[in-house]
Order: structure tokens, then sequence, then C-alpha cells
């Protein structure tokens, strides 16, 4: 495979995430090693449960998506990626070639583009860098926006401003990218034990946890304004505001 002359991920501080999920290994490990050389940062992974799990703990821009998965197939995990990360650029990557699948795979799946494989790579590669600048220039006004690098969340009144620990970035991460941005405490819980700079926590200190980083929403919202975290009863917490990942 070739690699691009030039990229504009290659001078990045930033690269873009990619999500890959393929069920072939050897196809997969193929994506990778393209993606990574012309500056992309790749997840890859085979199956939805396994990209569940990344996408607890990374924040992620972009999804290469496979249809023929183990489990949850590529369609069902298309919709509910958009249905939770309405900006998320999302790419089908599969053998169907009938009108049909592809009419499915927009429609239904709400993927932004339906790629037929063989690929070429290095197309993969631009359509990818064409969905970026989309997202980058489609971010909603409305909406808070979660810096990871410096742990800063950003609301969209002027003087929304919180500075976050890292235990509140990486629940608020979670909450994000979760399904209904909704999480169990179990599974809030079991977040920070393999964080190498955490120990896991108890239902309890997660209940505190929440609790101040509630305070620290109400404290620069007005009045009437929707809370940021609510408890889900005989579950966990939902996040009801939008956030999107700087």
């Amino acid at each position: 495979m070739s690699k691009l002359k030039s990229s504009p991920l290659k001078t990045s501080s930033s690269p873009l995430v990619v999500a890959l999920v393929e069920d072939d290994r050897l196809l997969r490990e193929e994506i990778v090693v393209h993606l990574q050389a012309n500056g992309f940062l790749v997840h890859a992974v085979n199956s939805a449960a396994a990209l569940d799990d990344v996408m607890a703990r990374e924040a992620i821009d972009l999804y290469v998506l496979d249809l023929n998965l183990p489990g949850e197939n590529g369609l069902s995990l298309s919709r509910r990626i958009r249905q939770s990360l309405p900006a998320a650029g999302i790419v089908i990557m599969t053998a169907r070639v009938a009108l049909q699948d592809r009419i499915s795979g927009y429609q239904e799946g709400g993927a932004d583009i339906y790629l037929t494989k063989p690929t070429t790579p290095d197309e993969l590669v631009l359509i990818l860098i064409s969905l970026a600048r989309r997202i980058k220039k489609t971010a909603g006004t409305d909406e808070w926006s979660l810096r990871l690098r410096d742990r800063t969340l950003l609301g969209p009144q002027p003087g929304q401003k919180l500075r976050l620990t890292h235990r509140e970035k990486t629940l608020l991460l979670a909450l994000i990218q979760a399904k209904g941005r909704t999480l169990s405490s179990g599974a809030l819980c079991d977040l920070y034990a393999d964080d190498d700079a955490e120990q896991s926590i108890s239902k309890h200190a997660l209940e505190e946890m929440v609790a101040r980083l509630r305070k620290k929403f109400k404290d620069v919202q007005s009045e009437g304004d929707e809370a940021a975290i609510k408890s889900v009863w005989g579950q966990g917490y939902e996040l009801c505001l939008p956030i999107n990942l700087a």
C-alpha cells in the first residue's frame, strides 16, 4: 500500500483518533499500518463489544465499521453511534455491494460514507480527513466542549469554564460516548480499575464525585438550566447536556 505524500495530520499536535472495527485480523492490521503511516491514532478491535470498552476510555473522532461482525452487526453499531454522537464521522466498509445494503447503511445506520471492499487505502485516508473537516465546521454553538488535553470544559455562554479532575474527565468521556449517554454505577466504577493513575472506586465515592461535578456545573449555569447529570433509578447516571470532544 502506498503512503500519501502529504498529509495535514503529520504536523498536527493532536492526531485524529480513528476506531476501526473489523473482524478480519489481516485486513484490520493492514488498515492500521496504513492509517498510522498517515498520522492517525488508531484503536482497532474486532467487535462492537470491544469498541464499547474503548469508547468508555478514549475520545474517538472517526469510526470505520465493517458490517459483518460477531455479535452486534455493523449496521446496528453505526446506528447507535449516530444516536449517541450525532456529529461523529462514520464510514461503513463492507463487501456488500447491493443497492439496498448501501441504502440501509445511509438511512438506517446513519453512515456518512459507504465503501465497498476492496477499498483503496489512500481513498480511505482522504475520506477520513474530509470527514474530520466537516465535523470541525458543524460543531454546535449551543454545546459544551470537553478539552481532553487540559481537562477543561467550556460552556456555550461566556464565563462557563470548568476545570476537571482526572476522574471527572474520565466520567464525562464515558457518558458522552455511551449508548443513550447512560451508564450503570458499576460500569462507571469499573472505569478506574485498570487506570494506572487511579484506584478502583466504590459506589459511595462515585456518588460523591458526581455530586461535586454537578455543583461545578450548577455554579456556572443559569437558574432553571437542565441538570448536567441525573440519576437513573436502579441503573446509574445519564448525561443530559450536549457535550462535544475537542
